[in-house]
């Protein structure tokens, strides 16, 4: 069992954190301690997590509306949370593009919004997040199955 508070002074980022199981991910860093900052496309979305987050589990959390598909943006939106509650310890890559659809009736323009989101996005997640991450900090990828080491080992490489 968990201490209640083990997370306490401990600051986060879920991307794709709005809904599903990223925002359950980012309630459980709240419950814990963690102050946590999540981002998604959509601002209202977003501002209904922290809500969310705030009546749920007592917990700080911000939000801003960010696509992982632009670096830049992600990469501003880590300073700014950096700026709020000072270095990161968890990184979450959880933002995830996806159609409810078998994958021939997907068009070809859908498949590389799906591809776009989860390839580029994930990593545009893990490489802003290492230079803003305490050393050592825990970098996670949700929707591609695998776990990084600690931020300060080789960031690309997965562990599992």
């Amino acid at each position: 069992m968990y201490e209640p508070e083990i997370l306490r002074g401990r600051n986060a980022y879920v991307s794709g954190g709005t809904s599903g199981i990223n925002l359950g991910l980012a309630k459980t860093l709240a419950r814990h301690g963690a102050r946590v900052c999540v981002i998604g496309r959509d601002a209202a979305k977003a501002e209904r997590a922290v809500r969310e987050i705030a009546t749920d589990t007592g917990g700080e959390a911000m939000c801003m509306p960010v696509d992982v598909r632009d670096y830049p943006a992600v990469e501003a939106s880590m300073q700014q949370a950096v700026r709020q509650y000072g270095p990161l310890d968890i990184v979450i890559a959880g933002a995830a593009g996806n159609f409810f659809a078998p994958a021939v009736s997907i068009s070809a323009k859908g498949f590389k919004t799906v591809m776009d989101i989860d390839l580029p996005g994930t990593y545009h997640v893990f490489r802003a997040g290492f230079d803003v991450c305490r050393k050592p900090g825990a970098i996670l990828d949700v929707d591609g199955g695998f776990q990084l080491g600690d931020a300060s080992a080789d960031c690309l490489t997965p562990t599992r």
